[in-house]
């Protein structure tokens, strides 16, 4: 039986979670959530386990409602891999106890892979239902900013998260400085590999997440000053998904010849080095993004070399800030300084704040 079903199968009024309530939380509707309540069929193992994990949700948040102030409800659009998302979540997680203002509820959809018609599709039901704020990080395309723009003009406010929009119509960026990152990388890169000729590769997830092309371009700049006898090979794909990167990389590495060092800017790490000791390439330095499970390993492997890392909970607190002080019940500064890259090596890795899940 899914978790917390239960003791509300049975009827809506007798419990502490209306249908309406979970509906809400979930994103769902209220005959999806009956169905699935009552055992009824075709419900998805996928539908399921999201309303399972609304009610787990409203269980976790339950002892905030005991406190005073404001019900806020929050979103959550995080289009990225599964390692990257549950840290988002956790990081949120952590935060609510310490928001006194309000009471504040989040609500998560996340996807590993989101088309655009799906992005759009998520922000228009947000639109919809109602939200007091919309933490978004998706791909820059035309559709994804009208979306925006529209639950501005519903004074719904949204912040992008790590990857920015085009257009002024979000409220706020939150996250790493990814230009200052991308220097950041060409430096150690450079510092390592001195004067030597040869090939770098440069991944991103994506095209059209401007926070990887922030770094790409901030980086070749870079690199072409400190060490003008390397080439930059990019490659944009695969979503930082494993199977995904494998495949199109393989094509991108079969004319490459000396590889001398490799800059990812989109995840997908294990899938990386999988495929470069296929091709028989070893490169003297990788330099990665982001201090999630997978790179933790790798670190402690020695597989990579350095991460550059930034404070997810930070980001996540300033994009409650954000929300809070938009309707008017905190006051804090209109612009806040983005995230600062932190350089982790195998010898520097700070304790995980957070239980991270062996599944």
């Amino acid at each position: 039986m899914i978790f917390g079903l239960k003791r509300i199968k049975n009827t809506s009024m007798t419990h502490r979670f209306p249908i309406k309530e979970i509906a809400r939380q979930s994103g769902l509707g209220t005959a999806t959530i009956d169905r699935v309540l009552n055992n009824r069929t075709n419900v998805s193992a996928q539908t399921k386990q999201r309303v399972a994990s609304a009610i787990k949700e409203l269980i976790a948040q339950e002892a905030q409602l005991a406190a005073r102030g404001r019900r806020m409800f929050f979103d959550f659009v995080i289009e990225a891999p599964a390692r990257f998302s549950r840290e988002v979540k956790n990081a949120a997680e952590s935060i609510l106890p310490h928001i006194s203002s309000a009471v504040c509820r989040p609500r998560f959809q996340l996807q590993e892979i989101m088309h655009e018609a799906e992005v759009v599709a998520a922000l228009e039901r947000i639109h919809k239902r109602g939200s007091q704020g919309v933490c978004l990080k998706a791909k820059d395309s035309p559709a994804i900013r009208d979306a925006v723009r529209k639950l501005h003009a519903s004074r719904i406010p949204v912040v992008t998260l790590v990857t920015d929009l085009g257009g002024g119509d979000r409220l706020s960026y939150v996250g790493l400085d990814n230009a200052g990152a991308g220097r950041t990388a060409a430096y150690l890169i450079s510092i390592t590999l001195g004067n030597r000729s040869g090939a770098v590769l440069a991944t991103r997830s994506h095209e059209r997440f401007l926070g990887e092309e922030d770094r790409e371009i901030a980086f070749k700049e870079a690199l072409s000053k400190l060490c003008p006898n390397l080439s930059v090979v990019p490659f944009q794909g695969g979503g930082g998904i494993y199977a995904q990167t494998i495949t199109q990389l393989t094509q991108k590495l079969k004319n490459v010849g000396s590889l001398q060092a490799v800059y990812s800017m989109g995840g997908g790490n294990k899938a990386i080095l999988e495929t470069l000791e296929h091709c028989r390439l070893k490169p003297l330095v990788f330099v990665a993004h982001d201090l999630d499970r997978e790179n933790r390993r790798l670190l402690a492997e020695k597989k990579i070399n350095f991460v550059l890392h930034h404070d997810l909970q930070h980001d996540i607190r300033a994009a409650f800030d954000h929300f809070l002080t938009f309707h008017g019940l905190i006051n804090t500064p209109t612009t806040q300084p983005v995230s600062t890259a932190q350089l982790v090596t195998p010898m520097n890795v700070p304790k995980t704040l957070h239980r991270e899940d062996d599944q």
